[in-house]
């Protein structure tokens, strides 16, 4: 507003309030356009001041508005990574597997392979605290009488916990199923009968079957057991040769039952825990009283874990078992 304006704005507040004498109407506009003038450059800075603080209020609100909005993203990005870490899974219970030909009483191998106690054989393996397996044979030669041959396998496959395939427990849960379906698909085999076993690990069956070989009827056990993060396996046949008569596949399988329990015990022995010819329980994640809660060490992956769905080494099998194997 200019200064000629102001005046004409006091001049026209004087017109309204009564025009005195000239002198007093002279003196006293003067009065009252100064102290006019003073209020309107006030009130004209007044303006600017508060524009200036405006700015100022307002760019302090702009960074307050992203200091803001950055704390968030920090969190979130922290909730993020968080989220986006590797899910954990059980630890596995055993860690490693007993010596494959110690894990039977003498007892035991001389009621199944009486004239094999001391034939052992350990199957090859590259790892044999993850897989392992051992063999024996009995061959009972009466002449002409005949013979009685036996063969038994103990196998044993080890799974650790993976991030990517699961749990120790899972895979071999997945194994033992397929263990159990292979020993059920087998060429020639007749007469074939699937039982569950009670008392053995986490679960057992039981798969026999006659199979007819030139060298007589061979009766054949398939015992599969799981003990927690470990799959047990024993492979038992007998056979009358020579006019001798077929052993009963009753006993047999009482037999082999009686074998892979007392695996599952050793290798619950080999690990520390108590007997595994009972039910096991499942390691939680967390660590707890369990016995079979184990060190973090067993999570981590292993040859055993990405060999999971291969078999156990292949048994050096007796040349009569081998013999017959072929035919």
């Amino acid at each position: 507003m200019s200064e000629g304006t102001m005046q004409r704005a006091a001049q026209r507040d004087d017109r309204a309030q009564g025009a005195p004498s000239a002198p007093s109407r002279r003196w006293g506009g003067d009065q009252r356009a100064k102290r006019l003038r003073r209020a309107l450059v006030c009130a004209a800075a007044v303006p600017a001041v508060l524009v200036t603080a405006a700015c100022s209020s307002d760019s302090g609100d702009d960074k307050g508005t992203v200091d803001a909005s950055a704390s968030p993203s920090t969190g979130s990005g922290s909730g993020q990574a968080s989220a986006s870490a590797s899910p954990t899974v059980r630890a596995a219970a055993y860690r490693t597997l007993p010596a494959p030909c110690a894990v039977l009483s003498k007892g035991t191998l001389a009621d199944l392979v009486p004239k094999g106690v001391k034939s052992g054989k350990e199957g090859g393996s590259d790892d044999i605290s993850t897989r392992s397996s051992c063999s024996w044979s009995s061959l009972d030669n009466n002449g002409v009488k005949g013979s009685q041959f036996r063969w038994l396998n103990i196998s044993l496959l080890r799974f650790d916990s993976d991030a990517t395939r699961g749990s120790g427990d899972e895979q071999a849960h997945t194994y033992y199923a397929q263990q159990v379906k292979d020993a059920q698909a087998v060429d020639g085999a007749k007469n074939t009968e699937v039982q569950p076993v009670t008392g053995t690990g986490d679960e057992a069956t039981a798969v026999r079957y006659d199979l007819k070989k030139k060298e007589g009827a061979f009766k054949q056990q398939t015992v599969v057991a799981r003990v927690e993060n470990v799959v047990v396996t024993v492979d038992y046949n007998g056979a009358g040769l020579a006019g001798e008569k077929t052993p009963d596949a009753g006993d047999l399988t009482k037999a082999a039952q009686r074998a892979v329990k007392e695996v599952a015990a050793s290798v619950a022995a080999a690990n520390g825990k108590g007997s595994g010819a009972g039910s096991a329980t499942t390691t939680p994640a967390a660590p707890t009283k369990s016995a079979s809660a184990s060190s973090p060490k067993s999570a981590s992956p292993s040859k055993s874990a990405s060999g999971a769905a291969s078999k156990p080494p292949s048994p050096k099998a007796s040349p009569l078992q081998a013999s017959a194997a072929k035919n």
